[in-house]
């Protein structure tokens, strides 16, 4: 369930249509987006939108119940990633096999290498 409104039509529809276990992942620019996936791509230029101003605004909007990064991520976006929720940590290739699964792939601008994530949706008690 949608906390508020998105810029974005069509990521605002898919975070509202998102069930208990249903994954989104949040990509740069570089991730493969597997056949059948439908990807959301917001890349405007390189760098725009930046990853981090994704799921900023995503993280507001979705109840997430956890989150899966690449082991092979740099220390600096690990960091950032954990800032902002708790994350399991997967292969590079094990992240691509998850996004097979996802309701939607975002692409943004980000070319920071391995900067994706898994967000499985979680349910708002209360």
């Amino acid at each position: 369930m949608k906390k508020t409104g998105l810029l974005h039509a069509e990521l605002s529809r898919t975070i509202a249509a998102l069930g208990h276990g249903d994954c989104l992942v949040i990509g740069d620019a570089g991730l493969p987006v597997p056949a059948g996936t439908p990807c959301i791509d917001l890349a405007v230029c390189l760098g725009v939108p930046d990853l981090w101003s994704v799921l900023d605004t995503v993280l507001g909007e979705m109840q997430v119940e956890r989150a899966l990064i690449a082991t092979e991520a740099s220390p600096e976006v690990r960091t950032a990633f954990e800032a902002r929720l708790p994350c399991g940590y997967v292969s590079h290739d094990a992240l691509k096999q998850a996004s097979a699964g996802a309701r939607a792939v975002v692409r943004t601008g980000e070319a920071t290498p391995y900067a994706n994530i898994v967000l499985y949706a979680g349910v708002a008690f209360g």
